[in-house]
């Protein structure tokens, strides 16, 4: 899939006592942009804060992508 500025990403986080994803979105970013293998987002309410964070486009904490109407 290619992801694009703007889409949504979505993430299953790990049960932190099982190591389980349920296959449940657990949080959203937005894709501010996809460089070197890496997905650079933006995401509210991360360590009670806006900020920007960046992700192996491999790792499994990713669920999917949206790509919203704009």
């Amino acid at each position: 899939m290619y992801q694009k500025d703007g889409d949504i990403i979505f993430f299953d986080w790990a049960d932190k006592e099982t190591g389980v994803r349920s296959g449940n979105a657990d949080h959203v970013g937005i894709v501010e942009k996809v460089e070197d293998g890496r997905v650079h987002t933006i995401e509210g309410n991360s360590s009670d804060s806006c900020c920007r964070r960046s992700y192996d486009l491999n790792s499994l904490d990713i669920l999917g992508y949206g790509t919203p109407a704009y």
